[in-house]
């Protein structure tokens, strides 16, 4: 049985070998995320047919940032494909215009408060204020809840003060960093295991390397799910 609380990343180099992986997984995943990185490689056409042919649901990760005028027509265009989740940056400006892009269809706007490869020194070299990440993660998190996002792309070290903010009440909680116990936290700095994320109030959990990277990806996934039901 799939439990949609997991998010598999399809981090590979193309459609074809996304394909490959979904029909690895099976049964035993019924979300994807598709990202940047894909999208020359026929990352809308997977998307498309994962979801219209293969019922599962599809989280697109582009991380869009740009004018209002941009962001809005940018998002309208996506939202033809029937989409389930597309993440912008949290910044005001780019989630109300991506709200109103989304406006008439069933895409929820995830806006992206701080990378979850970031730490304090990476933030110091980008100029972005000081202070603690997670006060600066619940500060974005509650203005773009504030602008109209769906829900959040957070840490999950992050997750149990956003799901505290008042504004938070029906909003999602997304969170990618995620590794299970002893895996390779690779280019993450902000990481946690599924069950821990899920415990401190996220609604799904991305997981991608320590799933398609394995010599048993269906079996990796499985274990997840398994972790997340035994709460």
């Amino acid at each position: 049985m799939t439990d949609d609380r997991l998010i598999v990343a399809l981090d590979v180099a193309n459609a074809l070998e996304g394909m490959a992986l979904a029909e690895r997984l099976g049964d035993t995943v019924s979300f994807y995320k598709i990202g940047l990185g894909m999208l020359t490689g026929g990352g809308l056409a997977l998307a498309n047919e994962l979801k219209s042919e293969h019922g599962k649901r599809i989280f697109l990760d582009m991380k869009l940032f740009d004018i209002g005028a941009t962001v809005e027509s940018a998002v309208r265009g996506l939202a033809q494909f029937d989409l389930d989740f597309l993440t912008v940056h949290g910044d005001p400006h780019v989630v109300r215009a991506a709200r109103e892009g989304a406006a008439g269809s069933g895409m929820k706007i995830l806006a992206v408060t701080i990378l979850t490869s970031l730490d304090r020194n990476d933030l110091d070299a980008a100029m972005i204020e000081s202070g603690a990440i997670p006060d600066l993660v619940a500060t974005r998190a509650g203005r773009a809840f504030e602008a109209g996002a769906d829900g959040v792309i957070a840490s999950p070290a992050e997750a149990a003060m956003i799901r505290a903010l008042p504004e938070a009440t029906g909003r999602l909680i997304v969170t990618p960093g995620v590794r299970p116990a002893g895996a390779a936290s690779d280019d993450q700095k902000r990481i946690a295991t599924p069950a821990s994320a899920i415990g401190a109030g996220a609604d799904h959990v991305v997981v991608g390397r320590p799933i398609h990277r394995a010599p048993d990806p269906r079996a990796a996934a499985q274990a997840i799910v398994d972790e997340m039901r035994g709460l």
